[in-house]
Formats: structure tokens, C-alpha cells, sequence
């Protein structure tokens, strides 16, 4: 007789999966992520409109600056979207990590933007372009107003994707706020390197949060332990439970940003009931929802079970599966 059992989601993990949905998956902050969206694309023409008339560098970088919000808003309301559809035979997961691979995309291709704005603040400097301050005043006062009117409103949500929209928008506004003091010191000094300076800062920042967007994605996407989930702690919580003998074999990977799980193989005596068993996966589950984890399979096996002295996954494993199968399969009556 085997003495493994896996086990998915309990009643304990499901229920608190359930309750994560609730805001996860409210339609409140849908609607105001589209309405962001498309407020997000009229400030993007007014200010491309703005800096095209107006020869000014800063109001284009910071029309890709609108660009970087509308991706974030754009991708936060995609993700939101896919996450109410159900998990599928092909994608038993369900649809959570479609945001970030788009998000990955999205930061790469921003990187790309604050370079080419970069080379053209270089080429500025050296042969300064007359800046009309009059259209830099009208496009990045209506992008200001826009975007605090959109952060502010947004800013009572606790879902992470408005949240981390939110933060956009607010960089957004700070740079609208700058350009409109580029146009000010312009139009009474007639100082017209103040445009390309300020161009620079501002590809500064898209760069800064660009490249902050790749590494959690490639966090998430190489299936890295989550940062707010130390892994020592994990198995000194599953080792803590009575009857617990050891853990190894441990996986700790996001879904998405948020969305924790875990596979481990846990050894107990060999004599435990599959009643009692079903009482420690219980137990287990309890103790892995306070450490943020919401979807445990945890294999159970008995202290006779060949496994390595590792918590983590031994290289030399396969091998060792075969011979012990093996040797399992010649003691068959």
C-alpha cells in the first residue's frame, strides 16, 4: 500500500481563495479603469498635439509618460478582466498571468521610449529649438488636472493593479506639473534648454519605473519565491505541526502579483490514518494562509520514503524515484 497523498485545494485554502476574489474580482474598479483609459488617451493627443506645435521635448516625453499610464491602466484593467474567467483544461490556473507577460512587454518597450527621448535631449542641447510656452501651459495643465482628477478617485481602491495605476498617475501629474514650470521659465527668460532638462528627468523617471516593472515580472515569470514569503518560515510552519516529521521537496511560486502557492512533500508515521492525515493537511493549510499562501498540494508520505535531507528540491531526484519504484514494485505482492 502507497502511503502518498496529494491533495489540492482544501475546504480552509478555498474559501480564503474566495475571499482574496471578492476583491480581486469587484466590478467597481473595472468601470473606473476604463474610464481612466480613455480620459488617459485624450491627454496622450492633447499633449502630442501640444508638443508638436509648441517644439517642446518635455511635453512629448511627458505624452510618453502618458503612454507608460495607459499601459499600466490598460494592463491593470486587461488582467482584471481575465481573472473573472475561469480556469479551462488548458489553463487550469486560469488567465492571472496574461498581465504579466503583457506587463513585461509593456516595461521593455518603455525602456525603448525613454532612450530615443534621451537621444533627442542630446541633440537639443547641442542646438536649442525655440519652445513656444503658450501650448506647453494649455496641453500639461489639462494632463495635471486629468490626472489628479484620476488618482485621486482611484485612490481609495485596495485592489494592487488600481493601486500600482494609481502611482502612474501621480508621476504623471508631477511631471505635467514640471513642464508647466518649464513653460513659465521659458516664456520670462526665453532660456530654452530648460525644455531638453527637463525632457531628461523625465525619461529618468519612465526608465526608473520601466526597469522596476521587468524585474518583478521576471521575478514572477521565472517562479521565484515570493518576496513577502520567506521560505524558512514556510517549512518551520509545516515542520511545526504535530505528527509533521519533515518537509522537502518545497515550492513557494505567485501566479500573479498576490496570488501565492505551494507544493511540498511532508513525511509522517507510517501508521497515520487517511482520517488523521486529512485533520494535519487542515491544519497545514490554516497555518499557510497566514503566511499568504491560498493554494497548497501537498504530497504526504511515511518516514520509510527515501528523500533527501534538503527542504528544496534535489537535482539527483529522478534517479532516486526510479530505483525506489523499482524496488517498490519487486516487494508487490
Amino acid at each position: 500500500m502507497s502511503h502518498n497523498h496529494s491533495h489540492g485545494h482544501g475546504g480552509h485554502g478555498h474559501g480564503h481563495d474566495h475571499s482574496h476574489g471578492d476583491v480581486f474580482h469587484t466590478h467597481a474598479p473595472i468601470g473606473k479603469m476604463k474610464l481612466a483609459f480613455f480620459l488617459s488617451f485624450f491627454i496622450l493627443i492633447v499633449e502630442v498635439v501640444g508638443g508638436f506645435i509648441s517644439h517642446s521635448l518635455a511635453l512629448l516625453s511627458d505624452a510618453g509618460h502618458v503612454l507608460t499610464d495607459i499601459a499600466a491602466i490598460g494592463l491593470s484593467w486587461y488582467a482584471m478582466k481575465q481573472s473573472l474567467k475561469a480556469p479551462s483544461e488548458g489553463y487550469t490556473f486560469g488567465y492571472h498571468r496574461s498581465g504579466i507577460l503583457a506587463a513585461f512587454i509593456n516595461a521593455l518597450s518603455l525602456i525603448l521610449i525613454a532612450v530615443v527621448i534621451l537621444w533627442e535631449a542630446v541633440r537639443r542641447f547641442q542646438a536649442p529649438e525655440e519652445v513656444g510656452s503658450t501650448w506647453m501651459f494649455i496641453s500639461a495643465g489639462v494632463g495635471l488636472v486629468m490626472n489628479l482628477y484620476l488618482g485621486l478617485g482611484l485612490s481609495k481602491e485596495d485592489n494592487i493593479n488600481v493601486r500600482s495605476a494609481v502611482l502612474h498617475m501621480m508621476g504623471d501629474a508631477a511631471a505635467s506639473a514640471g513642464v508647466i514650470v518649464g513653460g513659465l521659465i521659458i516664456r520670462f527668460t526665453g532660456w530654452y534648454v530648460v525644455d531638453p532638462i527637463l525632457s531628461v528627468l523625465i525619461a529618468v523617471l519612465i526608465a526608473f519605473g520601466a526597469v522596476g516593472i521587468v524585474r518583478q515580472t521576471i521575478h514572477i515569470l521565472m517562479e521565484a519565491t515570493p518576496k513577502d514569503v520567506p521560505l524558512n518560515k514556510v517549512a518551520e510552519a509545516i515542520s511545526a505541526v504535530p505528527g509533521i516529521h519533515g518537509v522537502h521537496d518545497l515550492h513557494v511560486w505567485s501566479i500573479t502579483s498576490g496570488r501565492n502557492a505551494l507544493s511540498c512533500h511532508v513525511t509522517l508515521d507510517g501508521a497515520t490514518t487517511i482520517e488523521q492525515s486529512q485533520a494535519l493537511l487542515r491544519e497545514i493549510e490554516h497555518r499557510l494562509l497566514h503566511l499568504n499562501i491560498g493554494h497548497c498540494t501537498i504530497q504526504m508520505e511515511d518516514d520509510r520514503h527515501p528523500h533527501g535531507n534538503s527542504i528544496l528540491c534535489d537535482g539527483a531526484e529522478p534517479e532516486h524515484d526510479h530505483h525506489h519504484h523499482e524496488s517498490h514494485d519487486s516487494h508487490d505482492h
